[in-house]
């Protein structure tokens, strides 16, 4: 199972689990569950959540509640 951790402006961060991949979306960023047998966002894809990105500062990946060495890029 994936999850990301999303860090805000405010210095809140908050959980977001079930997803696999995110993008950003006009002003919003959307977390996905993609299914277990694809790699990519498409019209199957689950919405999980989604957060405003200008207030995002960072979002980092887990896989099963550990931190991925590979730091993503922040969103804003």
């Amino acid at each position: 199972m994936h999850s990301f951790e999303v860090t805000f402006a405010t210095g809140e961060t908050t959980l977001v689990e079930g997803a696999d991949a995110y993008q950003p979306e006009g002003p919003l960023t959307t977390f996905f569950a993609t299914g277990s047998s694809r790699q990519t966002i498409d019209s199957w894809s689950v919405r999980v959540a989604s957060y405003r990105t200008a207030d995002i500062v960072s979002v980092r990946r887990f896989v099963d509640l550990r931190r991925v060495d590979t730091h993503l890029s922040a969103v804003a």
